[in-house]
């Protein structure tokens, strides 16, 4: 049976596709910049949904404030473990970045039950009160993009991807509406796998970018 078996070679041919498939039914579709193109032919790489093609928003500053913050030493905050885990953390260490996720953190636990909210919004008020360089990465719980558009905190940037069908549209045009520099999916769609790869997208343009 004949078949790629090497990754990098099964990654370029599907980018390969990707740009194929957008010529031959979006001839018209313009990318705003290389970056931008990246970032969607990754997610459209990661759900093989060329939706994204315009549900994906990007505030004006958000490509130039993130590249920033992940080009030195910051910390990104994740909602969900597979987030962290998607995200390459061994490049952005070559930049003294790191990546956390506090879901499981007792602290994150103890405060969750005894306020009655979701681990995920204890986790951002944890998060918040730490001395770093922030950047919020939320691919799935939209009671963390509420909670920390309730802090209103500077920040470096937010990837706000949440998906599913109670408060994640809602709280993606929340944060469409703030003076967050930030990405953002429009309607319920988004997930870990989506805010992974946008940062991935962000890595790997800075690290050819050196």
């Amino acid at each position: 049976m004949q078949y790629i078996q090497q990754p990098q070679a099964i990654e370029a041919k599907s980018f390969d596709i990707i740009g194929e498939i957008i010529r031959e039914t979006r001839p018209e579709y313009q990318f705003a910049s290389p970056l931008h193109e990246a970032i969607i032919k990754r997610v459209i790489h990661t759900t093989a949904d060329f939706d994204w093609l315009d549900i994906l928003w990007f505030s004006d500053d958000a490509l130039e404030r993130l590249c920033a913050a992940l080009s030195r030493p910051s910390i990104i905050y994740t909602d969900t473990t597979m987030a962290l885990s998607g995200i390459n953390k061994t490049l952005l260490a070559t930049f003294g970045g790191e990546c956390r996720c506090y879901i499981s953190d007792p602290r994150v636990v103890a405060e969750a039950k005894a306020q009655g909210i979701t681990r995920s919004m204890a986790a951002v008020d944890i998060a918040v009160t730490e001395e770093s360089e922030k950047v919020f990465v939320f691919g799935n719980a939209p009671t963390a993009l509420f909670r920390l558009l309730e802090h209103d905190v500077a920040v470096s940037g937010v990837v706000g991807v949440p998906v599913g069908f109670v408060g994640a549209a809602e709280s993606k045009n929340a944060l469409t509406k703030s003076a967050l520099p930030a990405i953002a999916a429009l309607g319920r769609k988004g997930g870990s796998n989506v805010a992974a790869a946008i940062v991935n997208a962000m890595l790997y343009y800075l690290q050819g970018a050196r």
